[in-house]
């Protein structure tokens, strides 16, 4: 990998196009199989997404989970899959790695996720994903130039609770934050007495989604009695 080259996720450029996770099948390591996807920021009340690829930690929890010694760390900080021969497909690492980045293939029994592209980026290439995103919203390249064409300020530093990451993606976020503080309450939904359990309507957007998706949930028995053959 080029030493000053780094990569950068930025989920606000995210347009949701998919190329990201096609390129990524198409990686020769891979076996056909995306180690990227996207996720839905609020999949109910949007469509705003942000893609996930392994944050891969200095001190990676997945590695230090594994009953099985599968996964390594190689010499330029990328964590690697988990070795087929040595993993039992105990799914370890997927409940305890704090981003939810590793995923079980079944069909293939082996914990599998992205390596940074590292056959690509062991020789001074872009990743598959970086190499074909039209909106910039992953990057890969020196720190000095997103700093000096982005707003946003690089982080790799994480705060889980009483657990700090850091690791060799970064993550663009507001220029006042060192540290990203991730904490899963924030992302519960804040009940009240009177909260009704639907949600709200989408400011700024027709709300027909929404009502359609709930359309059968509001149905009591007495509308289902009188509803129109």
């Amino acid at each position: 990998m080029t030493s000053n080259h780094e990569f950068f996720i930025d989920p606000s450029r995210c347009i949701g196009c998919q190329a990201c996770v096609q390129a990524c099948g198409e990686c020769e390591t891979h076996r056909g199989v995306p180690m990227i996807h996207l996720d839905y920021v609020e999949r109910a009340a949007g469509v705003q997404t942000a893609p996930v690829v392994c944050m891969h930690c200095e001190d990676p929890t997945c590695a230090r989970v594994c009953p099985a010694d599968a996964i390594k760390q190689d010499d330029r900080g990328v964590v690697l899959s988990a070795a087929r021969p040595r993993c039992i497909a105990c799914s370890n690492c997927v409940l305890a790695c704090p981003f939810g980045v590793p995923k079980m293939q079944v069909r293939y029994d082996l914990m599998m996720k992205c390596d940074l592209c590292y056959d690509r980026t062991s020789a001074g290439r872009k990743p598959m994903c970086a190499a074909v995103c039209p909106s910039g919203a992953l990057f890969f390249g020196p720190r000095e130039d997103i700093e000096k064409s982005r707003r946003e300020k690089p982080v790799n530093e994480f705060q889980f609770g009483r657990q700090r990451v850091r690791t060799k993606v970064n993550i663009m976020t507001a220029p006042d934050n060192d540290v990203l503080s991730i904490d899963i309450a924030d992302f519960l939904p804040r009940e009240t007495p009177d909260m009704h359990p639907r949600p709200g309507a989408r400011p700024g957007a027709p709300d027909a989604a929404d009502a359609a998706i709930w359309n059968e949930w509001n149905s009591g028995p007495a509308e289902l009695a009188t509803a129109p053959e």
